[in-house]
């Protein structure tokens, strides 16, 4: 199975609302970075760019999240990300309380950023 099928297939065995959540999200992270490749990581499916995990996303019982929210993502978007962080690295949301999607873009822009950066580099 190719990498688009794998992706394509974990949406297949979601149900609503959370197929619509993460199909958004997906959306929202190719517009974002069209050089973005898309995977199965971890067993969820993913960005890539320039060979470097730029996020992954996932649906669970009552919730979806986005991964990770590094310590770049949450010193740069801080009080902006706050509402949405539910651990040191993970970004929560819900159908009833979907994450903003220029928040998602701004999450890709630094994760971009932090993936290009050199070495000792922010």
């Amino acid at each position: 199975m190719d990498d688009i099928a794998a992706v394509e297939a974990y949406f297949d065995g979601l149900s609503e609302p959370h197929r619509g959540l993460l199909a958004h999200v997906r959306a929202v992270v190719r517009d974002a970075c069209p050089e973005a490749t898309e995977a199965i990581y971890y067993r969820m499916p993913g960005f890539r760019v320039r060979g470097k995990l730029l996020l992954s996303y996932a649906a669970h019982r009552k919730h979806c999240s986005i991964y990770p929210a590094s310590g770049m993502v949450r010193a740069t978007l801080g009080e902006e990300l706050a509402p949405y962080l539910a651990a040191k690295a993970t970004i929560r949301f819900t159908a009833e309380d979907p994450i903003p999607d220029e928040l998602v873009r701004r999450i890709v822009a630094v994760r971009v950023e932090e993936g290009t950066a050199p070495k000792g580099g922010r």
